[in-house]
């Protein structure tokens, strides 16, 4: 369960917990696309050994952006997050641990707070299709053209970013095929091979939990080591 505000307060501060950081972009030769080598020296000149990344910041921006339009199908989406986790990957350039977390099921307290979220997410979502539906009768009635994407139009419904739905299970399975693409393909994960983990945990205090234990040699149940 996040904590309001808190990175705007730990940015306040502690300004220089912030940096701004080089990044190495992909060439293109005659139309194709070189992907960036990893497995060179960081153009930050600072190697790090081992990057954390909790995929829910991921997730959610890369389904429904704020400030592009938003992946037309399922396959978009997961193409998205990859390419927003391997860019950061690539900024970071882990040599030792990769650790993707990705919530599974909430604690009692955290499903009440959830389901009044999600609830009034389908709420909103109810009401924002009955007013396209109102749009279209509108332009009917009055004989004026309608867009074709305006009727076929439909919202993303980002509930199913919820632990135990088809969405996040196919999400699973696509970040498990994806990191075994890697493995074999990407130079830059070589050193990582032994140390990656796709972990489902229940809830971000216990990311955190098992970073600490993870860091300290053992391994609790609920871990998935791929």
């Amino acid at each position: 369960m996040g904590v309001p505000a808190l990175f705007r307060w730990l940015s306040k501060k502690y300004p220089k917990i912030i940096e701004e950081v080089v990044e190495e972009l992909p060439t293109e030769i005659n139309g194709v696309e070189i992907p960036i080598d990893t497995s060179n020296p960081n153009p930050n000149n600072v190697e790090y050994d081992n990057l954390y990344l909790d995929m829910n910041g991921i997730i959610h921006p890369c389904c429904h952006p704020d400030s592009k339009p938003a992946p037309e199908t399922e396959d978009d989406m997961m193409i998205e997050i990859f390419k927003y986790t391997e860019r950061i990957i690539a900024i970071v350039r882990p040599r030792k641990v990769l650790y993707l977390a990705i919530d599974g099921v909430a604690p009692r307290a955290k499903m009440n707070q959830q389901r009044s979220r999600r609830f009034r997410t389908a709420q909103e979502d109810r009401i924002r299709n009955e007013e396209r539906s109102k749009e279209i009768e509108r332009l009917k009635a009055s004989g004026a053209p309608i867009d074709e994407e305006l009727i076929q139009k439909k919202g993303f419904d980002s509930n199913c970013i919820t632990p135990g739905t088809p969405f996040m299970a196919n999400l699973a399975k696509c970040l498990r095929y994806w990191i075994a693409e890697k493995l074999n393909h990407d130079a830059g994960w070589k050193n990582v091979s032994s140390n990656i983990y796709f972990i489902i945990i229940i809830d971000s205090l216990y990311k955190v939990f098992s970073i600490l234990v993870v860091s300290s040699g053992f391994f609790c149940s609920f871990f998935s080591n791929l």
